[in-house]
């Protein structure tokens, strides 16, 4: 059997830099395990996602450098992943680094490098912050309504 690579993360609003993450994972090893994490154990870390852990995981699982995806449950489920999986290495972005030293005990640890200029929380910032609420828009309407009635 070849080299195992296991990595864990939410995968919320997937985009380009999960992508480029998996596939860098992918070229790592012969096989790529990705654990992501529940809504439960999101809001355990105080995190709140927009997308539901079940098409999370469909998402992430149907990309082709994604060999198997298991629910992230909690922060104490790596070791048993790592020995039960038969992984290799671990390995994840290098925000996390030094983190997850402890499990060079049990695999190789590889902190990757983020892809620049793109985050999930990066753009739940920018849909926040163009968010408006239905008396928002409801009031612009009328507004451009009383100025089309204006210039008429």
């Amino acid at each position: 059997m070849g080299k195992t690579i296991i990595t864990y993360g939410t995968f919320d609003l997937f985009h380009i830099g999960h992508l480029k993450l998996l596939k860098r994972l992918k070229e790592m090893g012969d096989r790529l395990i990705v654990g992501v994490s529940t809504d439960e154990f999101n809001a355990l870390k105080g995190k709140r996602t927009l997308i539901p852990y079940e098409q999370r995981a469909e998402i992430v699982g149907a990309i082709k450098y994604v060999d198997e995806v298991i629910p992230e449950k909690s922060w104490d489920q790596k070791i048993d992943d790592i020995r039960r999986l038969n992984v290799d290495v671990f390995a994840i972005g290098n925000d996390w680094a030094g983190k997850f030293d402890f499990l060079k005990e049990y695999c190789e640890v590889v902190y990757l490098e983020r892809t620049k200029g793109i985050s999930s929380s990066q753009l739940k910032n920018v849909l926040t912050s163009v968010s408006v609420s239905k008396e928002e828009l409801l009031k612009a309407f009328e507004v451009l309504e009383q100025l089309k009635n204006d210039l008429a």
